[in-house]
């Protein structure tokens, strides 16, 4: 009963912290590690037998990442006035990977002599923007930014995923293999459409009162099948929240015409309300745990810093670069770069064997602390959320 207490009484916590997290300044994960390493302290301090939950991270990991994509594309409506946003998102995303990557990379193989794959691997997790972190954080920022920060992060970690499931995959890169990965993709771009429609005929036709969260089961259960077929299994979390985001767009569609898909918009919305709360519960969880099985050394080793200072430095180099090229307003988009929930789950994902001593737990946690302070800068800069020029529909 005492567990049961405590859980609750954390989760409260997180939802009043959230409530008032815009006029705190503070972004919400550095409370959540801070509150779970807290609890390490308090349950060390008193003795107080806690059963390994070592095992619980991955899964809620996992979870978290599923949700937080799909309640970011469920924001986002797609009209041919948003195409250039998409695609300077994208190609910002995609460069920022590409150029830290290869910067990290070139450093860890000069330095330690390890493969250019081992030395992709463990670069990789860095390289992403967390939505998780990202999405949250931009909720006082203006219209405008905050839709190029929700298509960037979830963008950053779709683009994340496939170069970390294609790296981890192969060995080799040549040819034969770019293509057959390409295929993947192909495919999984269908079968995401396929179940896509699926889904949303499901939500449209089914009438018992409980149907949503069988409908965000089934979206688990083909993304965790689509996982162990390594493909890129993401893509259809994005492609399904976009689908029941711009479902009117449908009727467009002659052989889907004759069907009135108007009367689905309270359906959506309610659905888009139980997959954002589901969203922060799991989210709130995963950093608890997270900062509960931090340990004092992985904050403040300072053989760390020597790894974990130049990280992030690159990363808001790369940003500032990035923005510049693409003509988006430096400030308060340059502090957005959090690293985060996918930082971590793909860490815990790297085989023994291909792992490098200097990127470790603890430079993961100062990253993805550092990152989060830096974001602290560009809330106490207050912004508007909308603005005369940007009301219009998203």
């Amino acid at each position: 009963m005492g567990a049961l207490i405590t859980i609750c009484s954390l989760l409260l916590f997180a939802y009043v912290f959230d409530i008032f997290s815009s006029k705190i300044k503070i972004p919400t994960v550095i409370i959540l590690l801070l509150t779970g390493w807290l609890l390490q302290i308090v349950t060390t301090w008193f003795n107080i037998g806690i059963p390994d939950l070592n095992s619980l991270l991955t899964p809620l990991g996992t979870l978290g990442l599923i949700l937080i994509v799909l309640e970011g594309s469920l924001e986002l409506e797609i009209n041919r006035s948003k195409v250039p946003l998409i695609f300077k998102s994208g190609m910002g995303a995609f460069g920022s990977i590409l150029f830290f990557n290869f910067i990290i990379s070139f450093l860890l193989i000069q330095i330690y002599e390890v493969s250019v794959h081992k030395a992709l691997i463990n670069a990789i997790p860095l390289s992403i923007i967390s939505s998780a972190i990202a999405i949250p954080s931009s909720r006082t920022f203006r219209h405008s930014t905050r839709e190029f920060i929700i298509y960037e992060s979830s963008l950053s970690d779709i683009l994340g995923v496939i170069l970390f499931t294609f790296v981890t995959t192969y060995s080799t890169f040549h040819i034969s293999i770019f293509g057959a990965f390409i295929l993947q993709t192909i495919l999984m771009l269908i079968i995401s459409l396929a179940f896509s429609v699926l889904l949303v005929f499901l939500m449209k036709k089914v009438k018992h009162k409980v149907k949503f969260l069988p409908i965000v089961i089934f979206i688990i259960l083909i993304y965790s099948i689509a996982k162990e077929l390594h493909l890129p299994a993401l893509i259809f979390i994005l492609i399904f929240g976009l689908f029941l985001k711009n479902i009117k767009k449908l009727e467009r569609i002659p052989f889907l015409s004759r069907y009135d898909f108007s009367s689905l918009d309270q359906e959506t919305n309610r659905f888009s309300d139980l997959v954002s709360e589901m969203t922060f519960l799991i989210r709130v969880l995963f950093f608890i745990l997270f900062g509960f099985l931090l340990s004092t050394k992985d904050i403040i080793d300072t053989n760390s810093l020597f790894w974990s200072f130049p990280i992030t430095a690159i990363i808001f180099l790369i940003r500032y670069i990035q923005l510049k090229v693409s003509g988006e307003n430096v400030s308060p988009l340059l502090f957005i770069a959090p690293r985060g929930l996918i930082t971590i789950l793909f860490f815990l994902s790297i085989p023994a064997a291909d792992l490098i001593s200097a990127i470790n737990k603890s430079v993961i946690t100062q990253v993805i602390l550092l990152t989060s302070l830096v974001i602290m800068v560009a809330t106490f800069k207050k912004q508007p959320k909308t603005e005369d020029s940007e009301i219009q529909n998203l």
